[in-house]
């Protein structure tokens, strides 16, 4: 039986199973015993009025002016002079990002020097993007966020062969997304050998067209992984030939915690903000709208972990009140071991937590 906890001390005892041309693999100089510690990051809330693009505005400006005086760290154009945002559409319509919280993290990039064509939106799947109207609506061609390029990954355009995070794990598994973007980045063939099925290609705009990148989750809960949420949409979701890692609960939280990890993708994943306009504790990923729960609340954190660890102590709430089992602490592991790889902070008591609410 494939042991994870094996695993996981061979990466800790040799470094990263990730490679990616320049992100080869490194010697981690980890020991099981002798764990990275990751200063506690602090966890901003800001309680909503309501859900208007205003009060979305208004949170997140004051959000990241508190994070620019608490960090020192200006959000603002660097030597790229471009900035990223990873949206959440993977769950279908009714649950992805908030329009009013994506133009607000807009608003702010451009109060701060960027323009229009220079902030990009991310997102994986080309239906599920239009179907949540992130991408223009066929009928009217009307696009919500004109003037920003919005970046999706299945065409295969944002990959590239150099980059890729390297698993042993299950060969080519994938039977919900567009194949043919992992076939383009293996170098545009129509069958890929044995070799190249073990590679996850890695979309490249985020870490390498960017100065910084904001992740924007949606959270539910997953049957594999325990919390799909803010360390899942930037990995599993922002990657191709990652269906693989569903097939067992011992593949998905080694690829996410190995692929969160990365240095290049951590060293510009600067922020994440997390809307409770809308998350769902049972039947997730894919959105149902009989086990949602809303609350007028808006989470920013540098830490993913810091905020998916609290994430899933609502879900197992709302678990809790409607009369289902907690999610199982085997299935919430990958929050255990991305806190062991360094990546943030799994624990949920004593968080620094800066609160604000109101209006202006």
């Amino acid at each position: 039986m494939f042991s994870f906890v094996r695993l996981l001390r061979a990466v800790l005892a040799t470094g990263f199973i990730a490679s990616a041309g320049h992100l080869a693999a490194q010697p981690a100089h980890l020991h099981p015993g002798k764990l990275p510690t990751t200063p506690r990051a602090p966890v901003w809330e800001f309680r909503l009025n309501d859900f208007s693009d205003a009060a979305y505005r208004y949170a997140v400006e004051q959000m990241i002016q508190n994070f620019e005086l608490t960090t020192g760290r200006p959000l603002a154009p660097g030597k790229k002079n471009k900035a990223g945002i990873k949206i959440y559409t993977d769950s279908g319509p009714g649950l992805a990002t908030p329009f009013g919280l994506t133009r607000a993290v807009i608003a702010s990039l451009e109060k701060r020097g960027f323009e229009k064509k220079d902030i990009f939106l991310v997102g994986l799947n080309p239906l599920r993007l239009r179907l949540t109207g992130y991408l223009p609506s066929l009928a009217t061609g009307t696009s919500p966020f004109p003037g920003h390029p919005v970046y999706v990954l299945e065409s295969g355009r944002y990959y590239d062969p150099v980059w890729f995070y390297d698993s042993p794990l299950p060969a080519r598994f994938d039977p919900v997304t567009n194949e043919r973007a992992a076939e383009v980045a293996a170098g545009g063939k129509a069958s890929t050998t044995v070799e190249e099925d073990r590679k996850s290609f890695l979309a490249t705009p985020l870490f390498i067209e960017a100065d910084f990148w904001i992740n924007l989750p949606v959270y539910t809960d997953h049957p594999v992984l325990g919390v799909n949420g803010a360390l899942v949409n930037a990995t599993l979701w922002n990657a191709s030939n990652t269906f693989r890692f569903f097939r067992s609960p011992a593949t998905a939280p080694a690829a996410v915690a190995e692929m969160a990890a990365i240095p290049e993708l951590r060293e510009g994943w600067v922020l994440n903000f997390a809307s409770l306009h809308l998350y769902q504790f049972i039947g997730g990923p894919y959105f149902n709208s009989l086990y949602t729960i809303s609350e007028p609340v808006l989470w920013m954190s540098p830490d993913p972990v810091q905020l998916d660890a609290l994430m899933l102590q609502r879900i197992n709430d709302g678990r809790k009140r409607a009369g289902f089992e907690p999610v199982n602490e085997d299935s919430a592991r990958l929050l255990e071991f991305a806190a062991q790889l360094g990546v943030g902070s799994d624990k949920t008591r004593d968080v620094h937590w800066i609160r604000a609410g109101g209006t202006p």
